[in-house]
């Protein structure tokens, strides 16, 4: 079976999207971790605040410590989007040729983009788990990726990977939202042009709109499984100094073991700490992402084509006599 090209240009496109969209928002994004990582009693957080996070960064004089690991983190996210977008293509590709329909309907959209997902959460967790460590570590303490992967055992870096399996369902359900809402917009414009061919991109203005849109609805409705996840992936620090000043039980590396602490020591409204945080951040980063893929996806299609085109040709001259 030859290499599908639209699944590659889609997964080409979408990787340089996220690798862009993840540096321009990295340090908000350490910043984020950082806060929803802290489970404390109550009134007795060390953040009250997303900012307390920036200020003490600025405080210690270890600003440029809002990037620890982002090298790990543009590699996650590069091989991740890539992964993800191919297979979400590919598995697209594959239920239209075998059921010879030409469109998806919101169930089985659903379905393949949570087994694009799962493939992406199984392949690419060590990283996450290493990324999340390097960004919730001490201010100017952050290891190296081979380092951070290697401490503990094998299967510590893939802590969080069933619950990772288990938010496959947020970017199911948020590129699902958008690809339906992108394909009724484009009929409209369709219609409205009164021709037989429809634009093939949304502008850049509503490709950004149609994504913030599609994550915010994903994730206010997977949020306490992403609060639980970034506890679970955390690095520790002065955990056990602080348990024992403070008498906490280290919390257990599990689903179970982080919602009870976090139901325990915060309540209810703990499992939503950081989503205000949440939303800002992962809003803007796929909005940025998807307007970047759409805005490049015909670049990075031409660009495939034209390197397949000198590949025969080279071929073609290697076997002539």
């Amino acid at each position: 079976m030859g290499v599908d090209l639209e699944s590659l240009s889609e997964a080409t496109s979408g990787a340089i999207g996220s690798l862009l969209s993840t540096t321009i928002l990295y340090p908000l994004d350490t910043c984020k971790s950082k806060y929803q990582a802290e489970a404390q009693a109550r009134g007795q957080q060390k953040y009250r605040y997303l900012s307390d996070v920036l200020w003490e960064a600025v405080a210690k004089g270890q600003v440029m410590s809002l990037y620890q690991g982002l090298g790990t983190k543009n590699l996650q996210s590069f091989i991740s989007q890539f992964v993800y977008f191919y297979g979400y293509s590919y598995f697209k590709r594959l239920y239209t040729e075998r059921t010879g329909s030409k469109s998806i309907g919101t169930k089985a959209n659903l379905l393949i983009a949570a087994a694009a997902g799962a493939c992406t959460s199984i392949i690419t967790q060590p990283l996450d788990t290493a990324s999340s460590r390097m960004q919730t570590s001490e201010f100017g303490r952050s290891e190296g990726l081979w380092k951070t992967l290697t401490e503990g055992t094998w299967g510590d870096a893939f802590d969080g990977l069933g619950i990772s399996l288990l938010l496959t369902s947020n970017p199911a359900i948020q590129y699902t939202v958008f690809d339906q809402l992108k394909q009724r917009l484009l009929k409209q414009a369709k219609a409205k042009a009164k021709t037989d061919s429809s634009p093939e991109a949304l502008s850049a203005f509503m490709a950004f709109l149609l994504g913030a849109v599609s994550k915010s609805i994903a994730t206010v409705i997977t949020y306490p499984a992403i609060r639980c996840k970034v506890m679970i992936q955390a690095a520790t620090n002065d955990s056990k100094e602080n348990e024992a000043k403070k008498g906490w039980r280290r919390i257990k590396k599990t689903i179970h073991g982080v919602a009870y602490s976090i139901w325990r020591k915060e309540g209810a409204l703990g499992f939503f700490k950081g989503l205000q945080a949440q939303i800002l951040k992962t809003v803007l980063s796929s909005a940025l992402l998807l307007m970047i893929k759409e805005k490049i996806a015909s670049t990075t299609w031409i660009l495939i084509l034209t390197i397949r085109k000198s590949l025969f040709l080279t071929k073609g001259r290697l076997k002539s006599p």
